[in-house]
C-alpha cells in the first residue's frame, strides 16, 4: 500500500493479496508491470509469480526484505528494487519512464526519510480479507540480537514518522469506514521511547475525538514493563495486545544471542505488569541455540506456564541472510548450501529452521521442540493459562459506546466461536464454557480479549499439530540414517522450476 502511494498517481493500480485472492492470468495480462515480493515466507510464491509473468511476457519487479537479503534468488525478475522503497523508487520510476525494461536499484541503507513517506493506499484493500489492518510508526531497533535481521535491514537507530503523518493514516482508514483492530507493525514500537511518548498523547486525543474507533496491537521489547508511564499511555490510547520476543528463559542463551535486555529480570513479573496495564501478551520463543542444554524443553514450558502467555509462537532457530549469526556460522563452516532458499514443502521457521549444523544433536533439538508444542498447546494447558490471563487483565471500561455495527460484528464472532467450540470440537466444550462463564462473572471487561485468544487458538492449535507431525517425519528420517543435508536436497531444483532455470544457486 505504501509502494502504491510512492508510485506516480497517474498510474492505475490493482492490488491482489495472495493470502486471500487468486491471481489469474487475466490479472497479469491486464498490467503493464507486475510488482511483487515480500518476506521469507513469501519466497516460494514470489518466485512462482516471477515465472508466470515471464511465461506471459510481462515485465516483473521484485522488492522487499527477502529480495533485499538474497537478491541472487530473484535473478529471473526484470527489476530488483532493493532496500527501503522511499530511498530508491524515484530512480526506478525514471528508468521505467525512459523505456528501460531491466535493472537493479539499491537504496542506501538506513537513509530513507520516514517523514516523507506518504499515506498508504488503503483504498486498494478489501477490508473483508483482513482481521486487522497494519500501519507503521517507526523502523529499526536499538538492540543487537545476533539472530535478527531487522537491524541489518533498518538499522539500530529507530526512525519515526511524524505525529501528523500517523494521524493522517488513521483519518484515511476512518474515512474509508474501517473500524476495529489496527496493528502497529513496527518491529519494536518502543525503540524510540521519546518519540513514542510525544505521539501517544496525540493518539489518545484522536481516539477521544473519534469515540475510540480503533484498538491497537504491536510488538515491543520486554523492557516496556519497566516504564509504568509508558504502559499507562499505551493503555489510554487503547492498546490491548503486545507481542514480545522472549526467545529463551535461559540467561546464558540470552547473553550468547546478545539479547541482554531480557536478562536480569523476572520474566513472570514483567509479563504480569503488562497484564495489569490491560494488555495481553503474545510471545516468541526459539529452539536451537548453541548454548541450550537437555532441559531446554522443560525450562521453556515452565516459563510459558509461569507467565501464563496463552499464545506463543515457537520456532526453530533459522540462519537469516546477512545477520551476525549467519556470518559467524559461515566462518565456522556450519551453514548448509542454499541456506536462504525455502523448501517447497516448508514455508517458515516452524518446520524449515535449523538450516545449519547445530551444536546439539539435531534429533534432540527437534524432539525438544516437539515436546514444547505438545505441552503448551494441549487444551488443558492452554485454557489454564488463558483463565489466569482472564483474571489478571485490568482492562479499562469502554471509553465510548460502540456502534450497532461493531456490536453486531462482535456478537457474530462470539456465536461462531461458540459453535466451533461446542459442535466442531465437543471435547473442548466444557473447558470453553467454564472459562467463558468464569470470565463473564469475575472480569467481564476481559471477555472480548479472552474470546480473541480462543479465536487464535482455533488456528494455532491445529497448526501446532501439523508442525508436530512434520517434526515426527524429520525425526524418523534421522533415525533411518538420513543426513540432515538431504532434508534440503531439491532446493536448487525447486528454485530453478520456479524461475525457469534462468539462475543458479550460489
Amino acid at each position: 500500500m505504501t509502494l502504491a502511494a510512492l508510485l506516480p498517481q497517474i498510474w492505475e493500480f490493482r492490488l491482489i493479496n495472495r493470502n486471500a485472492e487468486p491471481l489469474d492470468d487475466t490479472d497479469i495480462l491486464w498490467a503493464d508491470l507486475v510488482m511483487t515480493g515480500g518476506m521469507l515466507p513469501q519466497q516460494i510464491d514470489t518466485l512462482a509469480i516471477v515465472r508466470r509473468c515471464k511465461d506471459l511476457g510481462k515485465p516483473v519487479c521484485v522488492g522487499g526484505p527477502d529480495p533485499t537479503s538474497s537478491p541472487h534468488l530473484y535473478d529471473a525478475a526484470d527489476f530488483l528494487v532493493l532496500g527501503e522503497a522511499e530511498g530508491i523508487i524515484d530512480a526506478f520510476v525514471a528508468a521505467w519512464t525512459r523505456g528501460e525494461r531491466k535493472g537493479i536499484f539499491r537504496a542506501e541503507k538506513f537513509q530513507a526519510d520516514l517523514s516523507k513517506s506518504p499515506v498508504p493506499r488503503f483504498d486498494l484493500l478489501d477490508f473483508k480479507h483482513y482481521l486487522f489492518v497494519g500501519i507503521q510508526f517507526s523502523r529499526g531497533c536499538p538492540f543487537n540480537c545476533e539472530f535478527c535481521d531487522i537491524i541489518e535491514l533498518y538499522g539500530r537507530v529507530p526512525r519515526t514518522k511524524t505525529n501528523e503523518q500517523v494521524v493522517a493514516e488513521l483519518d484515511r482508514l476512518y474515512t474509508l469506514g474501517y473500524r476495529g483492530h489496527v496493528d502497529f507493525v513496527d518491529d519494536n514500537l518502543i525503540g524510540n521511547k521519546k518519540a513514542l511518548k510525544r505521539f501517544l498523547p496525540v493518539l489518545k486525543a484522536w481516539q477521544q475525538k473519534n469515540r475510540y474507533p480503533f484498538k491497537f496491537s504491536t510488538e515491543a521489547s520486554i523492557n516496556l514493563a519497566d516504564d509504568p508511564q509508558l504502559l499507562t499511555m499505551m493503555s489510554e490510547a487503547n492498546f490491548f495486545a503486545i507481542f514480545v520476543g522472549i526467545e529463551s528463559s535461559d540467561n546464558d542463551t540470552l547473553i550468547s544471542m546478545q539479547k541482554k535486555q531480557n536478562t536480569r529480570r523476572s520474566l513472570e513479573e514483567s509479563v504480569f505488569k503488562i497484564y495489569a496495564a490491560g494488555m495481553y501478551v503474545l510471545a516468541g520463543f526459539i529452539v536451537g541455540f548453541d548454548t541450550e542444554t537437555k532441559t531446554v524443553a522443560a525450562d521453556m514450558v515452565d516459563c510459558i506456564e509461569a507467565t501464563s502467555i496463552p499464545i506463543c509462537m515457537v520456532g526453530l532457530l533459522t540462519a537469516l541472510p546477512n545477520t551476525q549469526m549467519t556470518r559467524r556460522l559461515e566462518r565456522e563452516g556450519r551453514l548448509f548450501p542454499g541456506y536462504d532458499a525455502v523448501l517447497p514443502e516448508r514455508g517458515d521457521q516452524c518446520t524449515a529452521g535449523l538450516n545449519f549444523v547445530p551444536a546439539r544433536p539435531r534429533r534432540d533439538i527437534l524432539q525438544d521442540y516437539k515436546e514444547v508444542l505438545e505441552k503448551i498447546y494441549a487444551p488443558a494447558a492452554f485454557f489454564r493459562r488463558l483463565t489466569t490471563v482472564g483474571q489478571a487483565l485490568r482492562c479499562p471500561g469502554r471509553r465510548a459506546r460502540p456502534s450497532h455495527a461493531v456490536v453486531a460484528k462482535d456478537l457474530a464472532i462470539l456465536a461462531r466461536v461458540a459453535w466451533r467450540m461446542t459442535i466442531h470440537k465437543p471435547a473442548l466444550a466444557h473447558q470453553f464454557w467454564r472459562l467463558l462463564l468464569s470470565c463473564a462473572c469475575t472480569n467481564p471487561r476481559a471477555l472480548e480479549y479472552v474470546v480473541m485468544m480462543i479465536v487464535i487458538y482455533l488456528h494455532v492449535g491445529p497448526f501446532a499439530a501439523h508442525v508436530i507431525a512434520d517434526l515426527e517425519t524429520q525425526i524418523a528420517a534421522l533415525d533411518r540414517g538420513d543426513r540432515p543435508e538431504t532434508l534440503r536436497i531439491g532446493q536448487e531444483q525447486a528454485i530453478n522450476r520456479a524461475t525457469g532455470g534462468r539462475k543458479s544457486m550460489r
